[in-house]
């Protein structure tokens, strides 16, 4: 997420990828907002943001509502752990909320395997099946392969639009198109996005080489993350930015953000160091 915003860049941001009543006002003077959990929408938190945000952190006041699928009691323990979650990744000047969301969604589910906490009652006649099971009948019949172990960049919110950048390492074109489609297939926000644009460089064997990439309708920007991928002298991954288009035109910035968002994810994923982006120097060959 981009520092320094203003909390309607976070709406935004976090409504755009995921639902969009994630956060939503419920209070007349926008302080107080409804926080829906997007992996377990039947528990919906109030937060309140201080006017000077993200300078100072916000705070969970509690539950603004509780489905009746929710064990008795699961509200308040569920409150307890984004109460420390916040805790843990709130940094003075930075909007915090996609994270907030992302690590809560970790540590509860971790909590769940440890038996420490079920969210859920079980009251059908027929024997709980267990999560993984539940998941496996769940699924489509389509193979779709194992989930590619991408890793996700904050988003970055420009004039109401948001980009998204994800990366995870490749060893064949077949496998990175495998993993777009996965993304396509499982990820219904990226799938409504207006593009994602992808690229990737992969080493073969036999001092083989594949470099390609997919504007998505963007045109230019799968060639200039392909060039930042030169620059930065990356080998066997791939980069998609998703981009939800706000209504607002960007002109030539979204190039910049698209490429910034992209670095960002390479370096997260530790594929190469941070270099400028008017840095005309290439490490390596070209």
């Amino acid at each position: 997420m981009a520092t320094g915003g203003t909390i309607c860049d976070e709406i935004t941001s976090i409504n755009s990828i995921f639902d969009e009543d994630t956060l939503s006002p419920i209070s007349e003077n926008d302080s107080i907002y409804s926080l829906r959990l997007p992996s377990f929408p039947s528990i919906t938190l109030r937060i309140k943001f201080p006017p000077d945000y993200p300078d100072a952190p916000p705070s969970i006041l509690g539950t603004q509502s509780v489905g009746q699928d929710v064990q008795k009691g699961m509200g308040s323990r569920v409150v307890d752990v984004v109460r420390d979650v916040l805790a843990q990744v709130y940094t003075p000047g930075e909007a915090c909320i996609y994270d907030l969301l992302e690590e809560v969604r970790e540590a509860i589910e971790k909590a769940e395997e440890q038996g420490a906490v079920h969210l859920h009652d079980h009251h059908d006649s027929e024997p709980y099946i267990e999560s993984q099971g539940t998941r496996a009948l769940e699924e489509p019949a389509l193979d779709l392969g194992p989930e590619p172990p991408w890793i996700i960049a904050p988003p970055i919110t420009e004039k109401k639009s948001v980009f998204l950048a994800r990366v995870a390492p490749v060893s064949s074109p077949a496998q990175a198109k495998q993993y777009i489609a996965h993304l396509l297939a499982t990820d219904k926000k990226a799938a409504r996005a207006t593009h994602n644009m992808t690229s990737w460089r992969i080493k073969g064997s036999n001092d083989t080489s594949y470099q390609d990439c997919d504007d998505d309708g963007e045109t230019a920007a799968g060639g200039r993350m392909l060039h930042l991928m030169q620059l930065m002298d990356v080998w066997n991954v791939m980069v998609v930015v998703t981009r939800w288009y706000g209504g607002i035109l960007l002109g030539p910035d979204r190039f910049r953000i698209i490429n910034t968002a992209a670095r960002e994810a390479l370096v997260l994923g530790g594929f190469a160091k941070e270099v400028k982006e008017t840095d005309g120097k290439k490490k390596g060959k070209k």
